[in-house]
């Protein structure tokens, strides 16, 4: 079966980072490209950012660009997510997904992903 999971959530200041991680199994992980989804309480999940097969084949949603950075490690079968500048704004579940043959990319919308983790929870206080 395939299992993403997220960890490195936790709570932190305004202003901090936390690195983010999602280990994948069951699946072949280098043939799959790699999102980073969150989702705040009474809001849609929303796309954050997302990797292909090549470490800068990168995408970032405009709220985060410059701050958080995606990479990939294709041997730990493990993607990252490292969150600098923190906001409280960036509170939320945060959720890996997983895509084998997107129609287009990069893909933007959650129903497009094949597989998803549970979600770690990044609360960031002001």
């Amino acid at each position: 079966q395939v299992q993403l999971v997220e960890s490195g959530g936790g709570l932190v200041q305004a202003g901090g980072s936390l690195r983010l991680s999602c280990a994948a199994s069951g699946l072949t992980f280098s043939s799959y490209y790699m999102g980073w989804f969150r989702q705040a309480p009474g809001k849609e999940r929303e796309f954050v950012t997302a990797i292909g097969w090549s470490p800068s084949n990168t995408y970032y949603s405009d709220s985060v660009k410059g701050r958080f950075t995606i990479s990939r490690d294709n041997a730990k079968s493990t993607v990252y997510l490292q969150m600098n500048s923190l906001k409280p704004e960036d509170t939320a579940v945060y959720y890996c997904a997983a895509i084998l043959t997107p129609s287009s990319w990069p893909a933007f919308l959650p129903g497009e992903y094949d597989y998803w983790g549970q979600g770690t929870q990044v609360t960031v206080s002001s």
